[in-house]
């Protein structure tokens, strides 16, 4: 006998028993008896018998479980929001399905129809670059599944969201170069569709603004992939202006890392010549020489908080005629100075 096909009904044939007799059993009830008891539990154990789950949650209409979709799970910093997730998600007795859009629209919207099938209780979203439209999305939340946002959302009503400041980040970084000395601060921006990049593009053309320095469109180049490749051909496209930029803001770290590999290739130095700053704080970019200054995201706390706030609405939902209210909760950035962007330090030596 396979042990992933054992049975209620298998124990009771083999102990000669019904099978009422044996769920009652293996349910420790007071009506059965003790002997009785002990020869189901053996032979249950004996025979790896495992309850049928799947079964069990079709009749108390909850999984305990949680989907989860991310873009990319080699992405550093969705990697630790994962952590997150788990940490509280587990604590709370839920189980997590995990799935990877590969920042594909197509696979978003399969992977949401999968975790839907699955019935998981709720799902947590954090959506692809290609995703501009979002009916597959509105289609799940009209069925009664909660969806939590983290990171990369749209305004979507109905949903709970937990983000960074991302304006706030990227003001802070590009006021920093300015800070060393920089005055034609390029920026490799991000997919346009996703607010991350609306953002932080904001952040830096509104710190150029209250810094009486003007937002000049050629040193602006768009990188809608965000992959170093494409972050190494933005820069090399910022360096062959007449004069070029002393320094670049990158909307993601592997843009930034890009960009260091263009700036070397041209016989240029880093910070003396072109200052980068990143966003997201990879953990490669304190490897690179020189050591890469990024916008650290708390990745960690935003899975905690992003599965706190799906578990709280799914259990709330739970509550008869009671809908949780959608809420929003914004984690603080850090700038993390290293030496890609110290100009007046690379100066004095």
């Amino acid at each position: 006998m396979k042990f992933n096909q054992v049975t209620i009904k298998d124990i009771a044939r083999e102990l000669g028993i019904s099978p009422s007799t044996v769920s009652r059993a293996l349910k420790d009830h007071p009506d059965i008896s003790v002997q009785t008891k002990k020869a189901v539990n053996e032979l249950a154990e004996r025979l790896n018998y495992q309850p049928n789950i799947v079964a069990l949650n079709l009749r108390q209409k909850k999984t305990n479980t949680i989907g989860v979709i991310i873009p990319e799970i080699v992405h550093f910093f969705f990697s630790t929001v994962i952590s997150g997730i788990e940490d509280v998600a587990y604590t709370a007795g839920y189980n997590v399905i995990l799935a990877q859009s590969n920042e594909s629209y197509q696979r978003e919207l399969t992977d949401m129809k999968a975790l839907f099938n699955s019935r998981v209780d709720g799902m947590l979203l954090s959506i692809s670059r290609e995703t501009n439209n979002f009916d597959h999305i509105e289609s799940i939340i009209s069925k009664g599944v909660p969806i939590v946002f983290y990171d990369r959302m749209y305004n979507s009503p109905t949903s709970s969201k937990v983000i960074v400041d991302d304006y706030a980040g990227a003001k802070e970084a590009v006021e920093h170069l300015i800070e060393q000395g920089c005055t034609r601060i390029g920026h490799l921006n991000g997919a346009p569709n996703l607010m991350i990049s609306i953002d932080r593009f904001r952040g830096y053309t509104d710190a150029l603004k209250e810094h009486g320095m003007d937002v000049k469109e050629n040193l602006i180049v768009n990188c809608p992939s965000g992959t170093f490749e494409e972050g190494k051909r933005g820069a090399l496209k910022l360096l062959s202006l007449n004069p070029i930029p002393d320094a670049i803001f990158a909307n993601n770290d592997p843009m930034a890392m890009g960009a260091m590999m263009a700036i070397k290739e041209k016989g240029l130095k880093i910070p003396q010549d072109v200052a980068v700053v990143g966003f997201s704080n990879w953990f490669f970019g304190e490897l690179m020489d020189p050591s890469l200054t990024t916008v650290d995201q708390p990745g960690f706390e935003m899975g905690q908080e992003a599965a706190r706030l799906l578990i709280r609405h799914i259990e709330m939902k739970d509550k008869e005629d009671f809908e949780p209210q959608p809420e929003t909760k914004i984690l603080k950035t850090k700038l993390i100075i290293r030496n890609s962007s110290l100009k007046k330090q690379a100066k004095k030596k």
